[in-house]
């Protein structure tokens, strides 16, 4: 019989099921024994869940038992079918709970953490008037509540001319409201009612006029603690400000070194380092139990830094062509947490 420990990795379809498996099967070297499925492969009256599993290469679907441990890779805002799993294999023996982050929600969560002071000013975009949050910040981005990869954040910029831009990806307005106009009317027609937040706009501090954020890839590994994989850069083409459609991606480092003295990076790479440890702990007691999130933050120009996302499930091919960096980190350190969580 063979005793090495079952690790169930749920995707959300099955044409990404044999992708998923063949990454986590080549990096893991705990010994363990790995089956893909999606929420629709459980049969829950039989408790057996049809699986896909690699074998020297080749690719074999059966049905297996209920595993010891579910990493979640399917992208969800709720958490029933993780419940459900949980009354079978046991409490806390599925990670990345909940991944689709709801924005407010986390907001709220830092807001009230000793991690406050570097979380931009933030309200639901229903409850406060646009033109008024101008005057006291001429800068403020609209972003929906849950969201991912820059798409539909709006960056909304009063001029000096009290002209006001409206960009989306690009610095450049897709709409320009004068000063006569209600910029409150134009957003309602823009956004569809659909709910969305308004972030305090930080000017960021600028490389080589290219806006530029910090990533940092927070996991756990085979003790169960969270600890930091890495720290890159992605700055964004010139004239744009969203980094999800970034130009390339750099190690912090060969950023940072740029802007800033050597004693300042180090100074700066040790507060992202405590800063996400904490920010990864705030969010694992709100959403359930996680392995893996990235935080994202800005350097404002005093050099302060801005925490202006997370994001449970990381992109983890920003990272391929990163020279230097051991891309067996990315999906090993999950196979490890999942090997922890067996023996506790």
């Amino acid at each position: 019989m063979d005793k090495r420990p079952l690790i169930g990795i749920m995707v959300t379809t099955r044409n990404s099921r044999k992708r998923m498996l063949a990454l986590c099967q080549r990096y893991q070297n705990q010994n363990l024994r790995l089956f893909a499925f999606t929420p629709a492969d459980i049969r829950w009256k039989m408790q057996r869940i049809i699986g896909l599993s690699l074998k020297n290469g080749k690719v074999t679907q059966r049905l297996y038992p209920f595993p010891q441990v579910v990493y979640n890779r399917c992208f969800n805002k709720v958490s029933m079918t993780i419940q459900r799993l949980e009354k079978i294999i046991g409490i806390n023996k599925c990670f990345n709970t909940i991944n689709h982050f709801n924005k407010w929600d986390l907001y709220n969560q830092l807001q009230q953490s000793r991690l406050s002071q570097y979380v931009p000013r933030t309200c639901q975009y229903n409850e406060v008037n646009i033109s008024e949050l101008l005057e006291i910040n001429n800068l403020v981005f609209i972003k929906p509540i849950y969201g991912s990869k820059g798409a539909s954040v709006y960056r909304i910029e009063r001029q000096e001319n009290e002209d006001i831009h409206i960009s989306l990806h690009s610095l450049a307005p897709r709409i320009i409201c004068r000063k006569n106009e209600s910029i409150q009317e134009k957003l309602d027609e823009l956004l569809e009612n659909k709910i969305f937040l308004v972030q305090q706009g930080i000017q960021m501090s600028p490389l080589d006029l290219q806006h530029f954020d910090i990533r940092v890839l927070v996991q756990k590994g085979n003790v169960g603690h969270w600890m930091i994989t890495n720290i890159t850069c992605r700055v964004a083409y010139e004239r744009y400000f969203n980094t999800s459609m970034c130009e390339r991606v750099y190690e912090v480092a060969a950023i940072l070194s740029r802007l800033y003295s050597s004693e300042k990076v180090n100074e700066i790479l040790q507060s992202l380092n405590e800063i996400s440890i904490t920010a990864a702990q705030e969010a694992e007691s709100l959403m359930g139990t996680l392995g893996e999130l990235s935080v994202d933050f800005v350097l404002d120009k005093q050099s302060k830094l801005w925490i202006i996302e997370l994001n449970g499930m990381p992109q983890k091919n920003i990272y391929k062509d990163l020279k230097g960096f051991k891309l067996k980190d990315l999906y090993r350190r999950p196979m490890e947490y999942a090997y922890h969580l067996t023996q506790s």
